[in-house]
Parts: structure tokens; C-alpha cells; sequence
């Protein structure tokens, strides 16, 4: 049972006065709270209060209401919607609301039967702890005072929760369940508390931090398009908005696999059941790149799938970016995937037309944007609490499903007004078969100055310089092409033409990626930075070649082919493999010269040859 449904319960039981779909109104709760946990009906469905007046409490339902009648009880818990936050994490996969999906499967089958409690973490299983801390110390909130090794590379630091302080008592190692005593606080007022290998946390409420750190490093993910051209923060929020077929939950998963994150957090809000399905199959049969283990190792998942109740999927990201929180508080980078925000929006759009709210844009309720900020807002690169030093940070990276890839709709807009960078999807570039399919004219990214030091640092002075270039590049095709389509492309200059065969080799093989490859899935900065400036020395290089040799010479180049496979190469073998292929380059290009300028030589003295006959003649 999730641990937001336990508790005393309050005196008084309501009862059910009026049903409308996920929501239910009851009468008889005088001592409820806005956002405590309820009990409806006799079998007891979970639900949370959303809204008190004049003596109807409103109950929002996190399943089928279908079945309840008029005049069931209704029981409020006393405590708000909360997540279970210990040893069992890593590796599972819940509901929206913390339900542990295979604990229920084992117990009711492939369908979860309405009001069943299941504990979100295995109450039976024995955990090894070893203590940091000694009798006698004085801890406080976010300082760690043990270790729990769950296997793969995570460590699970056991912390005093925050807003507790004291001195230890006395601290035991060995096994212990997730409900057992380790350790034993005296505070300043002299009351004892017990610390469990268990904490408990609403999820509407952030986990407090030391402070934030600016954003001065960037969240690396491996794509080059993102990294070079569109970086987003350490602990930055970014979009990846896209019509239907366009790649975002492939584009979320390549970044779950190949980011570089500690611990990855997936949120599959409203998404397609078989979608959901793929997933569940392929992450734990997916290799960890970082220790070549399974990627379920370091990875938990949080599934409420398009047939779920609407009120689960509207609390699913708050389940999500608390677990990643408390990651967060014990010094791991947490990446937190949202597939999609779009589904969790129109959750939000039908719970506020059932309560009859004023509508918004589109019908949203007009709070969605307040909404939208509060789980942006949740990201972030800090200081965790404690005497210790440790850095955390929780990167939000958010698929958003437009109707019809309409980009001016209300939660893309809302979206692109909180996040730091955008990742626009295109419907072209996917029917082409360019993936990621990220449009290099449509994103943005307003984090590339602040990081720019990093990288300058990091990388190479002149990436900064490189990366400039790349864009404008890329501009100037956008430019040539749109003359193209009026003139034709034998009517531009062949310097121009030269510029479109460049700017060709670096969409397909420095902005296109290809997922399923051993090499090319994932590309180090180190390898991007050399590519990108092979790409570019290539395209300086074959237009100094147009005073010597022709433009149809320059697209026989068989060095162009080699230059197109270069993204193939291993990490390990940059800078060498481009500076191979350029040096290739221009020999081929001195060779055809040469050849040229011999034949030429030759023409010349055979028609030399032929007038001096003429005149002999």
C-alpha cells in the first residue's frame, strides 16, 4: 500500500453525495484538508481532495468509479499523496501513484483490481547497512548516516530527513527490512527519534536543498545535434515537442541509454500501451554503456499508461521528480524523462471540467501554466542538505505531443516560456528518415552562452568559434535553397553549390544519428568537435579547389565518401581518422590538379603541334 494510505483515519466518515466520472462529491468530512488521500466506498478506491466548500469535499478518484453509489462512505486518511523513498527503488516499475506493477501482477494477474493495497517497497526484504556515523555524532538533515549497497554502481546513502537534527544515540549495522530501526536521534528539546532505512514525502511538495548552483556545466546526452548545437544545463529543463511518428519517446530513450546521468527516471504520462509495453521489454534487456550491466540498474520506471484513470497520470509526475529529488539529495545526477506533459495536460483538462472551473485556452484550466512551472521549476543543479559536500542535480527533459504538431497550442507554449531549451521535432526530416529529426531552424537553446566556458575549458578554445560556423551554414543553405526552388540549381554560382554539398555531409552525417548503431548511437564531445571541424575544413578546403579544379571534379572526389563515413569511427580513433581524411583530401585534390594541368600541357602542344603542320603545309 502506498505509504500516503496509511495513517490514522480521521473521526468522522463522510458519505458519497454526487459522482461525475473521476471525481466524487461527499458530505460529513469537517476536518479535511486540501490534497489529503481518501478512501471512497466500500471497497475503498483511492482518491485525493482537490476542492472543500461549504461542506462538499471534492475528491479526485485515481481509478474507475464505475459501481459506487450515492451514500458510500468516504474516509480521509489525514495525510497527503506521498511516495515511499528507500532501498528497493532502482530497478522498479510503479503506477502513477506508487503502486509497485509486478508486486500487483504476483498478486492479482495481469489487471489491477480497484482499492487493492500493495506497499510500494517489499516490506519482507533484507537490506545490508553499514553505518558512516558513530554514536555520539550530531547529525542533521541530509547528512548520511549509512550506506545500502542495492548492486550495480548506486549506493543508497541512508540521510536523516529533512528538518531532523540531534545527536545519535546509538546506530547498528547488519540486515535490516525498510521499517526497522537503525539508529536513534536525541534532538535539542531531548525527544527521541527512530530512523528507518524508510523516508515518506508528499509529492506536491519539493525536497528542500542547501542552495542552487548556477548553471555553468552541461548535461551531456551524446547526440551531436544537443550537444553541440542545442545544450541544455546540468540540472536544466528541455522540450522535445513533435507531432505524431516524429521520434520523442525514441529520442527519450537514446537519452535514458546514452546521457550522462546516474540515475535515469522515466515517466511514461498517458503514453500508448504498447508503447509502455516496448519499454517495459526492452530496458532491462538493454546494456548499461557506463558499466555493461542492465540499464534497469540505475533506472526507474513510472507507468501510467492512455487507459489508466485520468487523476493517476495527473499525479504520475510528481511521483517521478520526487524519487528523482531524493536521488538528487544523495549527490547523484538524476535525468528525469516526461512522456508526454501533453497527456498530463489533458488530464489536468478533464479533472477541472468535471469540477466545472472557468476554461482557458483550448479548454485547459487557466492554473496549467502555474502548473507547468511548478514541475519545471523542480529541476535543478544544488547543494544537497547536510554538513557534507555533496552536488546533486535533476536534469527535466519533457516530450510534448502537439495535436497536429501545432506548436502555438497552449502547453508547448507554456512549456517553451519555462524551459531553457527547445528540441522541435519535424514531421519532414522524420518522413525522410533524419533522425534525431530535431529541427536545427525551429530549437533553441538559452543556456549555449552560459556554458560556453565549459566548454572552452573543457573541449577547445574555438568551439564556441566551430559552433558559430555550423550555424551559419546552415543559414546560409536555408538562403541558397529558397533560390534554388525560383532559378534552379545550374543557375547559382559553384561556390554556392560547393557550400550545399557541404552543408549536405553535415546534416546527414554530423546532425543525423543513428540509434541502432555500435558507434554512431553515442558520440563523445572530444568526437564531435573533431568531426564537426573536419566537416567544416572540408567544405574551406573544396572551395580553394574551385580555382584549380572544376566543380564536377569536386563531386567525383572519392574522399567525400570516406568524410561521409567518418561519424563511424570510434571514439579512440579521433583526431588522427579526420586529420587522415583531410590530408586524403587534399592529395586527391593536388593529383587531380596535377592530372588536369598535364593534360592540359598536352592539348596544347598537340594543337601547337598541328598549327605548326599547317603552316608547313
Amino acid at each position: 500500500m502506498n505509504s500516503a494510505h496509511r495513517g490514522s483515519s480521521m473521526d468522522t466518515d463522510g458519505r458519497i453525495s454526487r459522482i461525475s466520472g473521476s471525481t466524487v462529491e461527499a458530505v460529513g468530512l469537517p476536518g479535511a484538508r486540501m490534497y489529503d488521500v481518501a478512501r471512497v466506498g466500500h471497497i475503498g478506491i483511492m482518491g485525493e481532495i482537490i476542492r472543500i466548500e461549504k461542506g462538499v469535499t471534492t475528491v479526485q478518484v485515481y481509478e474507475d468509479t464505475s459501481g459506487l453509489s450515492v451514500g458510500e462512505p468516504v474516509l480521509c486518511t489525514g495525510q497527503p499523496l506521498g511516495v515511499e523513498l528507500g532501498p528497493g527503488l532502482i530497478g522498479s516499475v510503479f503506477d502513477g501513484i506508487q503502486r509497485p506493477l509486478g508486486a500487483l501482477r504476483e498478486l492479482e494477474g495481469d489487471f489491477i483490481l480497484r482499492g487493492t493495497d500493495v506497499c510500494s517497497l517489499d516490506r519482507s526484504a533484507l537490506w545490508e547497512f553499514e553505518p558512516a556515523a558513530a554514536e555520539g555524532d550530531r547529525v542533521e538533515g541530509g547528512d548520511t548516516i549509512g550506506i545500502v549497497r542495492e548492486g550495480g554502481k548506486i549506493l543508497h546513502r541512508i540521510m536523516v530527513p529533512p528538518g531532523m537534527e540531534g545527536l545519535i544515540q546509538d546506530i547498528n549495522a547488519g540486515s535490516f527490512r525498510i521499517e526497522d530501526t537503525v539508529a536513534r536521534l536525541k534532538d535539542s528539546g531531548g525527544k527521541e527519534r527512530e530512523l528507518t532505512l524508510l523516508q515518506k514525502w508528499p509529492v506536491r511538495i519539493p525536497r528542500p536543498c542547501g542552495r542552487k548552483i548556477p548553471p555553468d556545466r552541461p548535461f551531456l546526452t551524446g547526440q551531436r545535434i544537443l550537444d553541440t548545437l542545442f545544450p541544455v544545463a546540468l540540472g536544466g529543463a528541455a522540450i522535445v515537442p513533435g507531432g505524431f511518428g516524429t521520434g520523442k519517446t525514441v529520442v527519450e530513450q537514446t537519452l535514458a541509454k546514452y546521457a550522462h546521468a546516474d540515475v535515469i527516471i522515466y515517466i511514461g504520462c498517458g503514453e500508448r500501451g504498447n508503447e509502455m509495453t516496448e519499454v517495459l521489454q526492452e530496458f532491462p534487456e538493454l546494456e548499461d554503456p557506463q558499466t555493461g550491466g542492465s540499464l534497469m540498474e540505475r533506472t526507474v520506471l513510472v507507468v501510467n499508461t492512455s487507459n489508466m484513470p485520468v487523476a493517476a497520470r495527473e499525479a504520475s509526475i510528481y511521483t517521478g521528480i520526487t524519487i528523482a529529488e531524493y536521488f538528487r539529495d544523495m549527490g547523484y545526477h538524476v535525468a528525469l524523462m516526461a512522456d508526454s506533459t501533453s497527456r498530463w495536460a489533458e488530464a489536468l483538462r478533464e479533472i477541472s471540467s468535471r469540477l466545472e472551473e472557468m476554461p482557458g485556452e483550448e479548454g485547459y484550466p487557466t492554473y496549467m501554466g502555474t502548473r507547468l512551472a511548478g514541475f519545471f521549476e523542480r529541476a535543478g543543479h544544488v547543494q544537497t542538505l547536510g554538513k557534507e559536500d555533496r552536488k546533486g542535480s535533476v536534469t527535466v527533459v519533457g516530450a510534448i505531443s502537439p495535436p497536429g504538431g501545432d506548436f502555438s497550442e497552449p502547453v508547448t507554449q507554456g512549456s517553451m516560456r519555462i524551459s531553457g531549451a527547445l528540441w522541435a521535432l519535424d514531421t519532414s526530416l522524420a518522413h525522410r528518415r533524419h533522425f534525431p529529426a530535431i529541427s536545427w531552424t525551429r530549437s533553441y537553446s538559452l543556456y549555449c552562452d552560459t556554458l560556453a566556458p565549459w566548454f572552452m575549458e573543457e573541449v577547445s578554445e574555438d568551439w564556441p568559434e566551430q559552433r558559430m560556423n555550423l550555424n551559419r551554414m546552415l543559414e546560409r543553405e536555408k538562403e541558397i535553397l529558397e533560390m534554388v526552388q525560383l532559378v534552379g540549381e545550374d543557375a547559382i554560382p559553384e561556390s554556392q553549390r560547393i557550400l550545399l554539398l557541404g552543408a549536405r555531409l553535415i546534416r546527414e552525417n554530423f546532425l543525423r544519428q543513428n540509434a541502432y548503431h555500435p558507434v554512431d548511437a553515442s558520440c563523445s564531445l572530444a568526437k564531435q568537435y573533431w568531426l564537426l571541424r573536419a566537416f567544416l575544413e572540408s567544405y574551406q578546403v573544396t572551395l580553394k579547389a574551385l580555382e584549380r579544379i572544376s566543380l564536377e571534379n569536386i563531386m567525383s572526389l572519392s574522399t567525400l565518401s570516406d568524410l561521409a563515413r567518418l561519424n563511424e569511427q570510434p571514439d579512440d580513433a579521433f583526431p588522427e581518422a579526420s586529420r587522415e581524411v583531410l590530408a586524403k583530401l587534399g592529395g586527391e585534390i593536388d593529383e587531380m590538379a596535377r592530372q588536369i594541368a598535364l593534360q592540359k600541357e598536352a592539348l596544347e602542344k598537340e594543337t601547337a603541334g598541328g598549327e605548326a603542320g599547317k603552316k608547313e603545309a
